[in-house]
């Protein structure tokens, strides 16, 4: 059975901002402009950005030649984690940037922290489980339908938000291109599919105006 939030009034717009990572100047040590010529060729990029100031806390530390390592090969893994994110978060294609934390559960009494919370694991996800959610317009269905969907694509799973109309669109397109099968196998490859309805007077009518399916 597909869960159901019905959702009431509140401010949808609210975005935000990310500060960019800063690179530090490389200093005329012959052994460091080694490691980042290595680091180039390895495409290391964390390595390249953090290997001075983690050799130099390591040596304040006094710190294991292994927990060095182990400090350089998280400081990778993370950057890697994040920079997957951040184009899974691309290929989304969100309209503007909407976060779960930042929905305003007091105006909204019908929906409750603990069913988004739950939301925000990719396990209904990966089970198949069908979304939708319904409101009047302006309720803040759509910053929710965005803020799961962020956060489904933040624990690497792929996503994809799109409008009814553009994705009947998409697809009569197709059809008449005779593509209409490529674009159906490209769909099923996403993990979830964010859909907004369109606010034509007949689904307002129905208090019905965003869902989320997943594969």
């Amino acid at each position: 059975m597909s869960p159901t939030i019905t959702v009431t009034d509140q401010d949808d717009e609210q975005d935000t901002g990310k500060v960019p990572a800063r690179r530090m100047s490389l200093p005329g040590d012959p052994e460091d402009m080694l490691i980042d010529e290595a680091c180039r060729e390895l495409r290391l990029p964390a390595f390249r950005e953090r290997f001075i100031d983690l050799a130099a806390g390591a040596r304040r530390e006094q710190a294991t030649y292994k927990q060095f390592l182990l400090d350089m090969l998280q400081a990778e893994l993370t950057d890697r984690d994040l920079h997957r994110q951040q184009r899974l978060l691309r290929l989304a294609r969100f309209p503007r940037p909407k976060r779960l934390e930042d929905f305003d559960f007091a105006k909204n009494p019908n929906v409750t922290p603990e069913v988004v919370a739950d939301l925000k694991s990719p396990t209904w996800v990966r089970e198949g489980r069908p979304l939708v959610l319904i409101g009047d317009s302006g309720t803040g269905k759509s910053h929710l339908l965005i803020g799961i969907g962020t956060a489904i694509a933040e624990t690497g799973l792929s996503v994809r938000y799109t409008t009814t109309s553009a994705l009947v669109n998409e697809l009569a397109e197709a059809d008449a291109n005779r593509r209409l099968s490529s674009v159906i196998a490209r769909y099923s490859k996403i993990d979830l599919l964010c859909l907004d309805l369109c606010r034509h007077r007949d689904y307002a009518e129905q208090g019905v105006s965003a869902a989320g399916c997943s594969r």
